[in-house]
C-alpha cells in the first residue's frame, strides 16, 4: 500500500487530535449535573473545562477552558449599572469543597453539627466532613470569623470547589490606649 503523503482529511468534528464532540458531550454533562468545573486525564490527555464565571473575572485572572463551554449567549458584560452599593455577601470569606463527595454537617447523623449560623470559627476548626471514595476528610476553617452562611446541605453531593461556608472575617481589635496618669 502506498502511503498518504498529502494532508490528513479530518472530520469537522476533530481538531488536532481532539474530538469536538466529544468536548461537546462533556460540556452538556456538565450543564446537566449543574458542574462549574470538569478535570480529566486519560493516556496523557488532559482537559479541563471550566465554565464561565458569573461573576466578573479578577483582574489578572483567566479562563483556561476550551473555548466552546460559553458561547456568546453565555457570555456576561460587566454591568454600569446606577448601583454602587457592594452585595451584602461582599465581606464574606467563602470556604470551598476541595474535593468531590458528599457533605455531612457532624460526625454521625445523631450527633450535632459541627458548626451553625452565628458560631464563631477559629484557624483549623474542623467545618464539615466530604465523604469521598468511603473517606471522611475533615474540612477544616482558613480563618477566624463568625459562620453567617452554611451553603451546602446534609447528605447531598458537593463539588469541587462550591461555597459550603460563608465566614465574616473576625476583625482585628485595637489596643487600647493606656489611660493617662494623672
Amino acid at each position: 500500500m502506498a502511503k498518504k503523503t498529502g494532508p490528513v482529511k479530518t472530520t469537522e468534528t476533530t481538531v488536532q487530535g481532539v474530538d469536538l464532540a466529544a468536548v461537546e458531550r462533556l460540556l452538556d454533562f456538565m450543564q446537566k449535573h449543574g458542574l462549574e468545573e470538569f478535570e480529566y486525564e486519560r493516556k496523557g490527555v488532559h482537559v479541563r473545562l471550566k465554565k464561565a464565571s458569573t461573576n466578573p473575572p479578577a483582574a489578572g485572572r483567566t479562563s483556561q477552558a476550551a473555548g466552546h463551554e460559553a458561547g456568546p449567549s453565555k457570555v456576561e458584560t460587566p454591568r454600569s449599572g446606577t448601583s454602587a452599593t457592594p452585595p451584602a455577601d461582599a465581606d464574606l470569606h467563602l470556604i470551598k469543597s476541595p474535593i468531590v463527595g458528599t457533605f455531612y454537617s457532624s460526625a454521625s447523623p445523631g450527633a450535632a453539627p459541627y458548626v451553625t449560623v452565628g458560631a464563631h470559627v477559629e484557624p483549623g476548626q474542623v467545618l464539615c466532613i466530604i465523604e469521598a471514595m468511603k473517606l471522611m476528610n475533615e474540612i477544616e476553617s482558613d480563618i477566624a470569623g463568625e459562620v453567617v452562611k452554611v451553603m451546602a446541605e446534609t447528605g447531598k453531593p458537593v463539588e469541587y470547589g462550591e461555597p459550603l461556608f460563608g465566614i465574616r472575617p473576625q476583625r482585628k481589635k485595637r489596643a487600647a490606649s493606656p489611660a493617662p496618669a494623672g
